[in-house]
């Protein structure tokens, strides 16, 4: 069986990883896929958001089952295209994926649904913005309707940056949108749940926790994520039932009653407040880093769970994990998320013998005449599994070091407050 998976980012590198070690697969190919995926894969360079040119290479190459990372191409409808063609393909639809790729969509489902959420107003022009900052307190959140690649969210503390925020957004920011969702915000925790979906059942497919902020401590701009892991202490069984109850099965049986239906990975970023969970945003495949911090745990053939997941299989199908914990941390190029360093040399990477228990995933990287160099703000994912958070992290900011990436940086507390309060170390 040949497999093609589209993206070039660390979750795809994770998910190659996985795939490599099915023993159904014949050939994988990555579109474009980067330096790590390479090593275990075959790359075909070209523009994932040009669908024809994608269909080409997939016929070419007589790819069997095609599986689609990032949100982008899943938000404009790549899916409903390579159906259309009759090509296998794992992931949601274009009416689906509106799940992540408009917050507004997002906010009306849960109005509709009764599912629980931040108190949220659209705006379209600042009139509206003036008007809810006169309904709610300070801080608000402020988020870009449409994708932002993890860089859409600003939690303001003054009514000032509220205005100075919702202005740029208006003005075309971040392009894929002009409006806004304004939001209270929520004091908790935050997680996410997993879930992998067939169109008639679901599965789960993890628990994470995320450190988007740039610097130690959570403090600053967000980014992509600078590292997660896995699995969230905070959510326990009853956690569990009321994530389902209140916001997975309304979720999945408001869009089957606009007549789609959803099939492929979808994640709910949470807030857990006083033991309940208020939705913050859906994801509509796994994270980065989350993934690179999920996957290494994952016991069952994966191949068997996306091949049984696209015949409306996976009531039938048994997922397993280990009991270990696992961790990922991103070493990203110097002035992420703003202006970074490019083209870092990447010298040390084969000489550090990782193992099933130590993972390197390539999350922007390049090869430039047969050397490894940096293509992207965040460069690499650096994961472990064991038995302790705390000894997860240590392992692994050990084998950055061993790295020696010049003009890098990466936070060095990454799940600080799950080992301070779950980990006496």
């Amino acid at each position: 069986m040949n497999i093609g998976l589209i993206g070039s980012g660390g979750r795809e590198h994770a998910l190659c990883n996985k795939i490599h070690e099915s023993k159904s697969i014949n050939k994988i190919f990555c579109l474009p896929g980067n330096a790590g995926t390479s090593l275990i894969a075959t790359n075909l360079d070209v523009d994932i958001l040009n669908f024809p040119k994608v269909l080409n290479l997939i016929k070419f190459y007589k790819i069997d089952l095609v599986i689609v990372g990032p949100e982008e191409p899943l938000v404009k409808g790549i899916v409903d295209f390579l159906k259309k063609n009759k090509v296998k393909v794992f992931g949601p639809n274009k009416y689906a994926s509106k799940l992540e790729g408009s917050k507004a969509f997002m906010k009306k489902i849960c109005a509709q649904n009764k599912i629980p959420t931040a108190k949220f107003k659209i705006c379209k022009q600042g009139k509206q913005v003036k008007k809810f900052l006169k309904e709610c307190p300070l801080p608000i959140v402020v988020k870009s309707d449409g994708l932002a690649a993890g860089k859409g969210v600003t939690i303001c503390k003054t009514k000032k940056q509220v205005i100075k925020t919702t202005s740029e957004i208006f003005r075309g920011k971040f392009k894929s949108s002009k409006k806004v969702v304004l939001e209270e915000f929520l004091e908790g925790e935050e997680a996410s749940y997993f879930i992998i979906v067939d169109n008639n059942s679901f599965k789960f497919f993890g628990t994470a926790q995320d450190h988007k902020r740039v610097y130690e401590n959570d403090k600053g701009p967000n980014t992509g994520g600078m590292g997660a892991y896995s699995p969230a202490p905070i959510i326990s069984k009853i956690l569990e039932k009321k994530i389902v109850s209140k916001i997975i099965l309304p979720t999945l049986k408001a869009i089957k009653s606009k007549g789609s239906s959803y099939n492929g990975f979808l994640y709910v970023g949470l807030m857990i407040k006083k033991g309940e969970p208020y939705l913050i945003e859906y994801n509509i495949r796994m994270g980065d880093p989350e993934c690179q911090a999920i996957l290494p745990r994952l016991k069952s053939d994966i191949v068997k769970i996306f091949k049984n997941a696209t015949i409306n299989n996976l009531k039938n199908t048994s997922i397993q994990w280990e009991k270990q914990k696992s961790m990922t941390i991103v070493i990203c190029a110097k002035g992420y998320p703003g202006s970074y360093k490019k083209n870092i040399k990447l010298d040390n990477i084969n000489k550090i013998n990782f193992t099933k228990k130590n993972f390197i995933f390539h999350a922007g990287t390049k090869i430039i005449d047969n050397k490894i160099r940096s293509s992207g703000g965040r460069i690499l994912n650096v994961s472990s599994i064991g038995n302790s958070f705390f000894q997860i992290r240590k392992k692994i900011i050990n084998n950055i070091k061993m790295l020696k990436i010049k003009n890098s940086f990466y936070r060095s507390d990454i799940g600080w407050k799950v080992i301070k309060k779950n980990e006496n170390n």
